[in-house]
């Protein structure tokens, strides 16, 4: 069964940290990008970060610039997102998606509606931030 599953969410007050991981069972990343994406309550989900299994490539949207690093650990068939700095406007339901490399990559993520080209993806992880 093709699976992603997302764990890491929590409750963290501002400025502080959480770790996000991916886990994929079912298919490995290996011609796959996967891609960071934030739903907040009422609004489309916009990716956030997103890394290339082929050459490393990351992408990071303007907001997590700085704040926000992806990793990806391939012998465990895991991405992960490390969030600093954490604000209140990064509260969001997490979710983790693969993206058929040749689709565009990263790329793909950082477009609009990026998240319905997804070969598979997670139910998401909550991250509440508060003031």
């Amino acid at each position: 069964e093709v699976q992603l599953v997302e764990s890491g969410g929590g409750l963290v007050q501002t400025g502080g940290s959480l770790r996000l991981s991916c886990v994929a069972s079912g298919f490995t990343f290996d011609s796959y990008v996967v891609g960071w994406y934030r739903q907040a309550p009422g609004k489309e989900p916009e990716g956030v970060s997103c890394i290339s299994s082929s050459d490393g490539s990351t992408y990071y949207r303007d907001s997590a610039k700085g704040r926000f690093s992806i990793s990806a650990d391939n012998a465990k068939n895991t991405v992960y997102l490390q969030m600093n700095s954490l604000q209140p406007e990064d509260t969001a339901v997490y979710f983790c998606a693969a993206i058929e490399t040749l689709l565009g990559g990263c790329t793909v993520v950082g477009g609009a509606g990026g998240h319905h080209a997804a070969y598979a993806r997670g139910q998401g992880t909550l991250v509440t931030v508060s003031s």
